[in-house]
């Protein structure tokens, strides 16, 4: 236990370092975030092989682990009045983007001749929660390796170009900060790059996209569990001999820390909590958003684009196109005062 823990001390210590730039940036001029800061910092320091390897663990467990954990704490600034109000919203927006995605990046597969397991696997990634989602689709189907391979490195591509591309098209489009949270939520990959894209625009957008996020996030467990038993299925009248395929049941049907996130709300709903210890958890928020942006940045690879062949890039851009389009349409479309 000491051995794995000590493993990650000094990509850590980097990341805090770099938080700490991202910090001083902000206080020097108010309107940047600290949290783009630090994920400009991870992003241009990992590029540039400034990184040691050392850190690479550390890293890795900040843009994971710490994201979640500063997700939790998001939800001690959040009632459920606020969750209801986005949420009944941002839920048509959810089920649009989900089924325009998911179905149409198939379509497109089948048009440019790519697999259809690589379709199915990139289709799920767009649409639902990008590489976790691609994870357990692979897990329940016994995808091929190098379709997921391909399917992770389309999502964590495209995704990462969000980052950048979608605060700028929303300054563009005059969006509004509720609007831009949740086309966000409804429309990038990962957890992170959703956290990422929003506080890029605004601090203020960051809550909404969160919300709407999660609410995708939950409609991976019925998706895959349904592939999962056509698969099964599948497997029982061609191999009747070998044992059925039980990948589906490895998946969660919520992540914990999801279900953490609702008790926070719930907590924060009660009215329990002073100001000062609102203002100290949100304190604690940013600065484990802010590790977790350096994490995330430092694994953004701009090298790995040249990994791609020309078909799936294709349909790497044709689904984010379709998913970007599907959700601002949408999105645009949901009646709110905001």
């Amino acid at each position: 236990m000491f051995k794995k823990a000590s493993l990650i001390v000094p990509g850590l210590v980097a990341a805090g370092i770099a938080v700490f730039c991202g910090f001083l940036v902000s206080w020097q001029w108010t309107s940047v975030s600290p949290l783009t800061v630090s994920l400009l910092i991870g992003a241009v320091v990992g590029n540039l092989g400034l990184m040691p390897s050392t850190c690479e663990p550390g890293l890795k467990f900040a843009s994971r682990h710490i994201l979640r954990a500063g997700i939790v704490l998001l939800g001690f600034q959040l009632s459920f009045s606020e969750v209801a109000h986005l949420g009944s919203r941002g839920f048509l927006a959810v089920i649009a983007v989900v089924i325009v995605t998911f179905f149409g990046t198939q379509y497109i597969a089948r048009l440019l001749g790519v697999s259809a397991g690589l379709g199915l696997l990139t289709a799920t990634g767009y649409s639902i929660c990008g590489v976790s989602a691609i994870s357990a689709m692979t897990g329940a189907i016994d995808g091929d390796e190098e379709d997921a391979t391909y399917a992770i490195a389309l999502v964590t591509l495209f995704g990462s170009i969000s980052i950048f591309v979608l605060p700028a098209l929303g300054h563009l489009m005059n969006t509004t900060n509720v609007r831009f949270g949740m086309w966000a939520g409804s429309s990038v990959h990962d957890v992170a790059q959703v956290v990422a894209t929003a506080t890029a625009f605004s601090p203020h957008s960051l809550a909404p996209a969160v919300i709407v996020k999660l609410t995708r996030v939950v409609l991976l467990a019925p998706l895959v569990a349904i592939y999962g038993y056509r698969h099964s299925q599948t497997q029982k009248h061609e191999e009747p001999h070998e044992h059925p395929h039980t990948g589906s049941q490895r998946v969660s049907l919520l992540p914990m820390f999801i279900v953490l996130f609702l008790v926070a709300v719930s907590i924060r709903t009660t009215g329990a909590l002073s100001s000062d210890l609102l203002a100290t958890l949100k304190h604690i928020e940013k600065t484990f958003l802010a590790l977790a942006l350096v994490g995330l940045g430092a694994g953004v690879n701009i090298k790995k684009l040249r990994l791609l062949g020309s078909r799936p890039l294709i349909l790497g851009i044709c689904s984010w196109a379709l998913v970007l389009a599907t959700s601002v349409i949408t999105i645009r479309l949901i009646p709110l005062n905001l």
